[in-house]
Order: structure tokens, then C-alpha cells, then sequence
């Protein structure tokens, strides 16, 4: 990691730019405990976040952040090429611009437009994890390792909740995330991870006896980029012993504690269940690639099925 990080000042005004939900998720927390002021410039899913999360603030132009305030901090899409503009134009501008990673998979394209890499003047990881794999490739590049202000989050309303009060009425939660679209942007193919969200949730549903051989109740909790009825087609599954509902209209901590196991792809959702404490899986089938989340504890349903777990 680079020495050179930047010193915040707490009178300092920063410009916020997010997109996609993860991004969001980290910059609105780390700027609940920071309590810098900060106007942003949002647009996507972080739009509701910041709704959710603050009373009131200024949301602007780019161009506005740009011109009053000292500093700027980005999430990082693949849905967007918002903050990929604002890094940009910071730094032709001669702007301190940082971006927060919220993840472990696609660092590379969160920099990318036109195959050329733009770093900012500041990467901001948030554990060991990501500060590895962003020291090896981007080498040059300073970076700042962060406490993860989502999960500090996450842990803080675990405390929070009574867990005498909770019940679990959720076998299985299933946590979704939109994989064919961001394929078909980088690659043109939709496939070409092996999988996508769909196949893996067949894959889920043809072998979820794996998980639970009794009867069961399935909640699938759609991503907050996913539109409406987009998994509707699940439904069919549902059964004499086997009930699917749709989830989302509770906080994701609410519904993982509710649950007693949680399955996903490589979902950040899938990182909170195991904060919880609660059993999860990947649903990537035998034909996709692996799994790029590293943490220990996360089961493979495709490795159950083989007979190596």
C-alpha cells in the first residue's frame, strides 16, 4: 500500500458520486461517520440509498461538485460510466478524486472506458482482501485501507436487534444480482461467465435437496437494479413441500436473520449472511467460473453436487 493517502479535513466539502447500490452502500456510511458535509451528484440505485439514509442533502451537477467542493469521492459502477466521467474530468481539472471498491471481482473495468485505464488519485479498498488484489494491479497507484463502514454497519444492527424477538421463518434466502447484463457489456456475451442469473437459480432450485431434504420455504430477494417482475418465473416451482415468495421489502439484515441459510452467486449480501452468522452457499453451476469472493466459510452447491464437500 502507497504512503501517499490524502489527509482528510473535517472542514472540507466533499462531492460525492455514485451509482450502483454497493458503492453507495460504503460512501453513505463512511459519510454518516465521518459527519463531512458533501453535496453529491447521484443517479441508479444510490439515489434511494441516500434517500434512506439522510434527511437531507444537496443533490447536483457534476459540473456544481466540480466547481464547489474541495475534494471527490466516487463509488465505482459497471452499470454506469458516471463516476468513470467525474474521475476524469477531477483530475483534468486538477481535483483530488478517490474511489471507494466495493467488491472483489472487475476492478480493472471499474477504471476502463475505451480500453484505457484512468486511476483516480486515490483508491479506497475496505479489508485484506481487496487490498491485495488491488496492490496487485494497480502497483503504482496509492491506496487507502478503510475499516468496511457497511459492515461496521451490519455488525452495529446486529447489536441492535433483540434476537430473542427474531424469528427464523426463512429456510433459504436467495440473494440475486444482475450477471448477463454485465457480461453482454464487457464480453457481447451474455454467457460468458458459464452462467447467469437465471441458470444459476435453475440450478438452485434442481438441487436444493442439497440443502434441505424437508419441506421448505424459498424467499428470492431480487437486486435493487433488477426491474420489476423480473423473476417472476420462479414461481413455478412452488409445491406441495416447496413454497416461493419474493423478499426485498424488508432491510437485507432483516430478511438474513429471518433466514437460516442464504444463497447467492458472488453477491456482497452473501458477505453480510456470514457477519450474521448464518450457513452460506454459492449457487454457481459446474459450467460457470469459481466464485471470486475469497472469504472462508462460503460453501459451493456445484462441489455438494460432485461429492468433494
Amino acid at each position: 500500500m502507497k504512503s501517499s493517502v490524502r489527509e482528510i479535513h473535517k472542514t472540507e466539502t466533499v462531492g460525492i458520486v455514485c451509482h450502483d447500490a454497493g458503492g453507495a452502500e460504503v460512501v453513505s456510511e463512511w459519510l454518516l461517520q465521518s459527519g463531512l458535509p458533501f453535496s453529491a451528484c447521484l443517479a441508479g440505485p444510490a439515489v434511494n440509498i441516500f434517500q434512506r439514509k439522510f434527511e437531507e442533502y444537496n443533490n447536483t451537477t457534476l459540473e456544481i461538485l466540480l466547481r464547489e467542493c474541495d475534494w471527490i469521492l466516487c463509488g465505482s459502477s459497471w452499470q454506469s460510466d458516471l463516476e468513470k466521467v467525474a474521475v476524469k474530468r477531477s483530475l483534468a481539472l486538477g481535483i483530488f478524486v478517490a474511489v471507494c471498491l466495493d467488491h472483489w471481482v472487475n476492478y480493472e473495468d471499474r477504471f476502463t472506458t475505451d480500453d484505457l485505464i484512468t486511476l483516480p488519485s486515490e483508491i479506497w479498498v475496505a479489508d485484506r482482501y481487496a487490498l491485495q488484489l488491488g496492490t496487485e494491479l494497480f502497483p503504482s497507484a496509492p491506496i487507502r485501507l478503510i475499516d468496511d463502514p457497511y459492515l461496521q454497519k451490519i455488525r452495529s444492527d446486529l447489536d441492535a436487534f433483540h434476537m430473542d424477538n427474531i424469528t427464523i421463518d426463512i429456510d433459504i434466502l436467495y440473494v440475486c444480482e444482475p450477471i448477463r447484463e454485465h457480461a453482454k457489456i464487457k464480453y457481447g456475451d451474455e454467457n460468458y461467465l458459464g452462467y447467469t442469473e437465471e441458470s444459476a437459480l435453475k440450478f438452485f432450485f434442481e438441487n436444493v435437496h442439497l440443502l434441505s431434504c424437508k419441506s421448505s420455504n424459498i424467499m428470492i430477494r431480487p437486486h435493487p437494479s433488477d426491474p420489476a417482475n423480473k423473476y417472476n418465473w420462479v414461481s413455478r416451482y412452488s409445491s406441495g413441500s416447496l413454497e416461493v415468495k419474493f423478499g426485498g421489502d424488508q432491510s437485507l439484515i432483516s430478511e438474513i436473520l429471518r433466514s437460516r441459510i442464504v444463497v447467492g452467486c458472488e453477491s456482497m449480501a452473501m458477505v453480510v449472511a456470514l457477519v450474521a452468522g448464518r450457513n452460506v452457499y454459492s449457487s454457481i453451476p459446474n459450467e460457470g467460473r469459481d466464485c471470486v469472493l475469497p472469504h472462508e466459510g462460503i460453501m459451493h452447491m456445484s462441489a455438494m453436487l460432485d461429492g468433494n464437500a
